[in-house]
């Protein structure tokens, strides 16, 4: 009776899996914090440089709210704390900007094994569309959107009521606009991703673009502090700019269909290999019934 053998990989054998980027759930998991230990370093690094120049941020973050205050009036504090956690923020919103080109190559660093070729071919577009949309709506929110807020919201300045708006309010409603005006404007870099996957398509988004300009106005229309409809059309006209770049990204990356040339050549070529299939079975029968005969010789 044969007897079954039993072994334990050898350590070269596993030192090979590694060496291939074969890895388990605990090594996986050990990458993780590496990666996530060094993107914390580079944000508490990116806060000690900040906190040198946080006067200067101070200054550029209060500004568009500064210049629509009523004469003689400025930001209050009504918190003991409320200003060293202003300065915190302030900080922590610079070294994540001082850090994020690190912290992206870290997170590459952690996915790229697990992508293939042609996957990897999308990340060179991906970072540059949320690069550019980052901008393009931190921009818009600093520069027009917040301006525009307060500047509103000091129209009910009377002698009744001053308008002497808190730090900690203020700058909440700068952070808060900024970061939705940045998820709005990486509407192309999701279209990117959406019409490689061929979940939409150009088509799609130009059939449905009488929806996508009610839709775009009526969030302009709950932005806008206002009733005047030029802004709320100053504040739609950027999403519908967006919502047409985005059209035109998703018809430059759809996969192209192929020729009906290309699908006739295959189709010939599947007839072609099944007819030299059936052609040999044919031969191997006929060889078959010859068999016998040439086995018992000639009579």
């Amino acid at each position: 009776m044969a007897e079954t053998q039993y072994r334990t990989p050898l350590k070269e054998e596993t030192d090979n899996d590694f060496a291939h980027g074969k890895m388990g759930f605990l090594e996986h998991l050990d990458e993780l914090r590496t990666r996530l230990i060094r993107a914390c370093l580079a944000i508490a690094g990116g806060m000690l440089i900040a906190f040198v120049f946080v006067d200067r941020i101070a200054d550029f973050v209060l500004s568009p709210a500064l210049r629509m205050l009523p004469s003689g009036a400025s930001l209050i504090m009504t918190r003991p704390g409320e200003g060293l956690a202003f300065y915190l923020d302030l900080a922590l919103m610079g070294g994540v900007v001082l850090a994020a080109p690190f912290v992206t190559y870290q997170v590459w660093r952690f996915i790229a094994p697990g992508l293939y070729a042609r996957e990897k071919r999308l990340v060179l577009p991906f970072v540059i569309l949320a690069t550019v949309g980052t901008l393009a709506g931190a921009a818009f929110s600093h520069y027009i959107l917040f301006p525009s807020m307060m500047a509103f919201f000091r129209t009910f300045d009377s002698p009744r009521m001053r308008f002497m708006p808190r730090v900690e309010d203020t700058f909440d409603l700068y952070r808060n606009m900024l970061i939705g005006m940045v998820a709005v404007f990486q509407m192309p870099t999701l279209v990117f991703f959406l019409a490689r996957m061929r979940l939409i398509t150009a088509r799609f988004l130009w059939r449905h673009i009488q929806y996508a300009v009610l839709i775009i106005f009526v969030i302009a229309a709950v932005l806008t502090p206002s009733t005047d409809p030029w802004n709320q059309t100053v504040f739609a006209v950027p999403m519908i700019g967006l919502y047409v770049i985005s059209i035109g990204i998703a018809w430059l990356v759809a996969p192209r269909r192929q020729s009906p040339t290309n699908r006739i050549s295959s189709r010939d070529l599947k007839l072609v290999f099944a007819a030299a299939v059936i052609d040999q079975a044919r031969r191997q029968r006929d060889s078959f019934r010859e068999f016998p005969r040439l086995w018992r010789g000639p009579r």
